[in-house]
């Protein structure tokens, strides 16, 4: 699954883009550097029922921002995504699956 994948599955099952997800976690301090992986995946455990694959998906854009690595832009693999940037604002209006 891709990166973008794992962030239109987190829409689909909370109803929330990931841009809002993101948003909340920052009112939340959830961006701190010193907040650990652990706590914000209870919070989306908790609050969103989401797994672990799905949370830690969004801990990166939580804490990195929507910048992921090229490794996996441009190939054929399973985790191949179309960009090395990260859709956030609902796959509705993603340009690139237009």
């Amino acid at each position: 699954m891709s990166f973008q994948a794992y962030l239109d599955t987190i829409e689909e099952k909370t109803g929330l883009t990931p841009r809002e997800l993101v948003e909340i976690a920052n009112q939340k301090g959830f961006n701190d550097p010193a907040v650990k992986a652990g706590a914000i995946l209870e919070w989306l455990k908790t609050d969103y029922a989401l797994g672990r694959g799905h949370g830690m998906a969004l801990v990166h854009v939580i804490k990195n921002g929507p910048a992921i690595s090229a490794k996996h832009v441009g190939t054929t693999g399973t985790h191949r995504d179309a960009s090395d940037t990260l859709w956030l604002d609902g796959k509705a209006t993603n340009p690139a699956v237009s």
